[in-house]
């Protein structure tokens, strides 16, 4: 993957990888793993989370709104507001 990498948990989407970054948060939001997420656009923010697991097959997940930030908590436990 194309993206800027901070530190072992946090990473920034660009441009070319857009699609890449909002597949990894909405992975990450299914599974309910807690950490902090935005994406404005063409760019992404994944504070923790994973990146998706495309064994067997692809995840096919994707974010139905241009602008958001999610909050997913431990215990299970999510904030998530849409513009």
């Amino acid at each position: 993957m194309n993206y800027t990498t901070f530190s072992k948990n946090m990473t920034i989407g660009k441009h070319s990888d857009t699609n890449d970054s909002k597949r990894s948060i909405a992975y990450s939001m299914d599974l309910l793993i807690p950490g902090l997420y935005i994406w404005l656009g063409d760019y992404t923010l994944r504070c923790f989370g994973a990146e998706p697991d495309d064994k067997p097959y692809k995840y096919p997940g994707t974010l139905n709104s241009r602008y958001g930030i999610a909050l997913v908590l431990p215990r299970y436990r999510s904030l998530m507001y849409e513009i």
